[in-house]
């Protein structure tokens, strides 16, 4: 699967990313995002991988599902686009499951949320944080820095059915499963999803496998925020927690200590040339990211969107 935060490398030879940290470049339309990404909806595959007994994950096009299945139904983490719910469904009924009861958005981007619009009216009890409710009642520009994006109000037979706070448990298929929200991070409205007795967490956009993150600085997310969920959710698994993010291969607890000692030390990279005086060309031109970007690949939109984080 080609992944967003993978595409900057590919943009950024044909547009400049020196362009203020406050513009965005002219948004494209849902069509002309997925050619930007080379996301092919009529062929796209979904293909599967177990985690533990019911718990599987689900690769496609835009965020990773985890998918709970056992006698109490069926219960998935972000639901991509409803272009591909017929080949989602074929796959978790593959795995025994029948129709999906519910659905939980780790936040309201377009690829994680989509598949709201398919789910919505046929009977899902869709559930997210009350902030990713909110968003997904109206028309926001997502600001990807190399090319960006206005998501559209969804009707409201798309919004979440349930919404919580700060956590709330479910029940479900032998699972105490516990969602977490610690504030503004990645979007406004982020949630983690802890199975505590498979001991699998989801983390969403939060934690990205595939690339340096994306940080929606533009709808409220920052860098700090994204820090502190990371250090958070550390603080409640355990040293052989498998850890699921949003994009990218299923990790473990070392990778998610890993990813937020990187986030840090760029942070702490970052705020020290700031505070000398440094202008966004100038923070790039040290490049604070050097020693990740072998790993991590293009840190253009990661750089941009962590200094206009820390900039407000």
């Amino acid at each position: 699967m080609k992944n967003i935060f993978l595409i900057f490398g590919m943009l950024a030879p044909l547009l400049s990313f020196a362009h203020s940290i406050e513009d965005a470049p002219d948004p494209l339309k849902l069509d002309g995002l997925m050619k930007a990404f080379g996301w092919d909806m009529d062929n796209a595959e979904i293909r599967h991988e177990k985690i533990d007994d019911g718990i599987s994950v689900l690769f496609g096009l835009g965020g990773n599902i985890g998918v709970s299945i056992g006698d109490d139904g069926v219960f998935i983490i972000d639901d991509q686009f409803p272009q591909l719910m017929p080949k989602i469904e074929k796959v978790i009924a593959g795995l025994g499951g029948g129709d999906i009861d519910f659905a939980v958005t780790t936040h309201w981007h377009f690829d994680h949320a989509e598949g709201n619009l398919a789910l919505g009216p046929e009977g899902t009890w869709l559930v997210a944080h009350e902030n990713s409710r909110e968003m997904m009642k109206g028309d926001h520009l997502i600001n990807l820095v190399m090319v960006s994006y206005e998501q559209r109000a969804y009707p409201k037979s798309a919004w979440p059915d349930i919404t919580f706070s700060d956590s709330m448990q479910f029940h479900l298929n032998g699972q105490t499963i516990d969602l977490w929200h610690f504030g503004p991070a990645h979007t406004t409205g982020d949630t983690a999803v802890y199975f505590r007795e498979s001991n699998v967490v989801h983390l969403g956009d939060i934690y990205n496998n595939a690339g340096y993150p994306f940080i929606d600085s533009g709808n409220g997310g920052s860098l700090d925020g994204m820090i502190n969920f990371c250090s958070e959710v550390l603080q409640r698994i355990n040293k052989n927690t498998i850890v699921i993010p949003g994009h990218g291969n299923v990790a473990d607890y070392q990778a998610l200590v890993d990813y937020n000692a990187m986030l840090k030390l760029v942070r702490k990279r970052i705020v020290a040339l700031m505070a000398e005086g440094a202008t966004l060309d100038q923070v790039y031109a040290a490049n604070p990211t050097a020693d990740f970007d072998e790993k991590f690949g293009s840190n253009i939109g990661f750089i941009n969107r962590s200094y206009h984080s820390l900039k407000k």
